[in-house]
């Protein structure tokens, strides 16, 4: 029985990497969803459809889906390796695939320290394109920014903003007339409704951490137990056949047969 503990052991590790693998899918699998939202979403697109090119928030939209794709594929990658290198029992598919659960954790907790660093970037740049916006939509006479104003209002179920020291009197106060002007303040729509998007973010980048330290822990300890034999399975099955010394081993019966010979 002593002899069975350390492969006992390496077969449940390997079950425990198996389960591992298939979270790690599922949790890339929802990196790129919310990639996806973040990117086609139409609370993002609406936004970025009025944003120009002088505010920070195309740059930022377009970083945050890029990264997100990434880690999503490097996930996937990661979590292929791991059930590949498990099953076939493979070192070198083993190191890829604890090579890219340590990028997914670097990445997961640089992310975590610049949300800790800058919680409001995201929304800063977005309340600034909004805030463009709605000058613009105000002191021009062209109908392209209203429209694209009004397009945001209705998305984000807002209207206006609070602009206490505003100069501009009626062509303010025309953007929100009859039920609209019942809504909420747009910088406050916007602010809750980019609140939201954060907090799944950050439970993501937690669960995210989590199962990264546990895949590369186990990917670790898998990787030396193949390095340490050529086949686990076989290796702790063997175990206990241990033939008397100057005997020769017979050959299988099956194989036996496949050569034509009869079976003893």
């Amino acid at each position: 029985m002593a002899t069975m503990g350390p492969w006992s052991r390496v077969r449940v590790a390997k079950c425990q990497m198996l389960v591992t693998s298939f979270f790690v899918l599922l949790l890339g699998l929802s990196m790129a969803t919310l990639a996806a939202l973040t990117y086609f979403g139409a609370h993002f697109a609406v936004i970025g459809h009025a944003s120009s090119d002088r505010t920070p928030y195309e740059a930022v939209h377009r970083w945050a889906f890029y990264a997100a794709i990434s880690l999503a594929g490097l996930l996937t990658l990661g979590a292929v390796l791991g059930a590949a290198a498990t099953v076939r029992e493979a070192g070198g598919l083993m190191a890829g695939g604890f090579l890219c659960f340590a990028l997914v954790f670097g990445a997961l907790a640089q992310a975590a320290f610049w949300r800790f660093h800058s919680p409001t970037q995201v929304e800063d740049a977005m309340l600034d394109a909004y805030d463009l916006l709605y000058d613009r939509a105000v002191r021009s006479l062209s109908s392209t920014p209203r429209q694209q104003l009004l397009a945001i209002q209705d998305t984000f179920l807002c209207c206006g903003k609070s602009s206490p020291f505003s100069l501009l009197g009626d062509a303010e106060a025309s953007l929100c007339r009859g039920e609209q002007a019942a809504r909420q303040d747009c910088l406050v729509g916007i602010g809750s409704s980019l609140r939201t998007y954060g907090h799944i973010v950050s439970i993501l980048t937690g669960i995210g951490l989590a199962a990264m330290v546990y895949a590369m822990l186990l990917s670790a300890f898998l990787w030396f137990s193949i390095r340490s034999g050529s086949s686990l399975d076989r290796r702790g099955k063997y175990t206990l056949n241990r033939r008397a010394p100057g005997c020769q081993p017979q050959e299988p019966s099956v194989f036996r047969r496949s050569q034509g010979g009869p079976a003893l």
